[in-house]
């Protein structure tokens, strides 16, 4: 381990390849996330704008969060929606997932769609500065053909919702 930080760890690797070559490999070990759709009875979705550091800019995402150590990922989602728009879903349903660049980061992320809400919030992270917006499912499209959702996790997880849908 090159590095231990609060989210990740960063390992070195020498690895020999089936053809024999001698190579490295640095992988960002992460304990994987979660990622939610949520969906008011209006058929909106909720979105969060934050400051990405490594984006250099606002992004509007759809919410998110780190799994904690041994948590479930249905509870981080949970927990997570919550946190991040000040909503509980009575239905959260699995959307599949995906890895974010399983060439360096073994980041997987559980997508999960979030229906029937109502009102409930849990204190979110002191070191976020999130702002909620409520987006109708065709200007979410529309964003991303636009460029303004442009995270990998937002673009999936809307396109999988719309597909959903039948659309």
């Amino acid at each position: 381990i090159a590095y231990s930080g609060r989210i990740f760890d960063i390992e070195l690797h020498e690895l020999v390849m089936a053809n024999g070559v001698e190579t490295k490999r640095e992988i960002i070990r992460h304990p994987g996330a979660v990622c939610m759709v949520p969906v008011t009875a209006q058929g909106t979705l909720l979105m969060v704008t934050q400051f990405r550091l490594a984006a250099g800019r606002r992004l509007l995402e759809l919410p998110a969060g780190t799994l904690e150590q041994g948590e479930q990922p249905i509870d981080c989602a949970a927990r997570e929606l919550q946190e991040e728009v000040g909503h509980a879903a009575a239905t959260i349903t699995p959307a599949g997932g995906f890895f974010v660049a399983p060439g360096y980061t073994s980041e997987y992320i559980h997508l999960f769609i979030c229906t029937d809400l109502r009102v409930a919030t849990l204190p979110g992270d002191d070191d976020e500065d999130i702002e909620v917006e409520t987006v109708p499912l065709a200007l979410a499209l529309r964003h991303i053909e636009e460029g303004v959702v442009c995270d990998a996790k937002s673009v999936i997880g809307i396109l999988k919702y719309a597909r959903s849908l039948g659309l």
